[in-house]
């Protein structure tokens, strides 16, 4: 179970990068709403996942992924644009949080 915690957890992390970008377009109080509420979602699923699954581990695959979700999801929405380069360094997240996930300990 606290697997699929820190695979929500990693959405609402990806959610809540995007929603600051979203909300800083926009420019209003009401739209700061959203990522402040996301936050407070986002620490406690993993705080939650962290209840089964070890802290170094948890935040290695939440960091890894996010950041990698944030990228695709900032190209999407906001026509942001990756470099090569940067595509390669991503592959090597993604192989990074597999092979955290493969060989934790828990």
């Amino acid at each position: 179970m606290g697997w699929i915690i820190l695979a929500i957890a990693v959405f609402t992390e990806i959610c809540w990068a995007l929603s600051l970008k979203w909300a800083a377009t926009l420019g209003t109080w009401q739209a700061s709403i959203v990522p402040i509420a996301l936050s407070f979602l986002n620490m406690a699923l993993l705080a939650l996942a962290m209840r089964e699954i070890s802290a170094g581990t948890a935040y290695a695959i939440w960091t890894g992924l996010g950041a990698v979700g944030v990228i695709i999801g900032g190209t999407i929405l906001f026509g942001e644009k990756i470099s090569p380069m940067q595509a390669g360094f991503m592959v090597l997240i993604v192989v990074g949080v597999a092979g955290t996930k493969l060989f934790a300990a828990n």
